[in-house]
């Protein structure tokens, strides 16, 4: 198996980081991974925004937590009632994923970026996760400006990046092929 596939075959969601700071260097890797990823037309819809400030994630945690209370699902409403709960689990650098409204494809293109941002981080030997919550947090245009992503702009997802904790290893995946697809010749 060559190194991309392995690298693709082991990456799992880790939600536990180390406290340290990613540095620069891996992080602009991670975000060029992001922006070369396809997207529909090559319209390049999407937008990050990197926040290594521990207080504008706990803002963002808290107020998304919010959010689920006020929804009519009740496992969301349970998750935003749990005081211990961190939407980021505390990873130092979260990457918010927005992408243009007016976009062909606006979701399709940040989940393209996302993928490709997870497999450069497992690349690097650094933890991630794929976070939905964040975007119940982006209720007004004024959210949007506290952390800069433009008008015209909708945040679809968020990535938690950091240091993977020593000795943690997440399961191996159990894959079940016959489920998920099937080949015509």
């Amino acid at each position: 198996m060559n190194d991309t596939l392995r690298t693709i075959a082991q990456r799992r969601s880790f939600r536990q980081f180390k406290k340290e700071q990613i540095r620069d260097d891996e992080l602009q890797a991670i975000l060029d991974a992001g922006l070369q990823a396809p997207s529909g037309h090559n319209d390049q819809s999407w937008y990050l925004t990197v926040i290594q400030n521990r207080e504008r994630n706990d803002q963002i945690s808290d107020g998304s937590k919010q959010e689920m209370l006020k929804l009519p699902v009740d496992w969301m409403v349970q998750i935003g009632k749990n005081e211990n709960f961190h939407i980021f689990y505390h990873a130092p650098t979260v990457i918010l994923v927005a992408a243009r409204e007016d976009a062909i494809s606006p979701i399709a293109d940040a989940c393209a970026a996302i993928e490709n941002m997870l497999i450069a981080a497992e690349s690097l030997g650094m933890g991630s996760c794929w976070i939905d919550f964040a975007r119940l947090y982006f209720t007004s245009p004024e959210r949007y400006r506290e952390v800069g992503i433009p008008e015209g702009y909708k945040v679809h997802y968020s990535v938690a990046l950091g240091y993977k904790p020593d000795g943690l290893q997440p399961n191996p995946r159990q894959m079940k092929r016959d489920h998920y697809f099937h080949i015509i010749k």
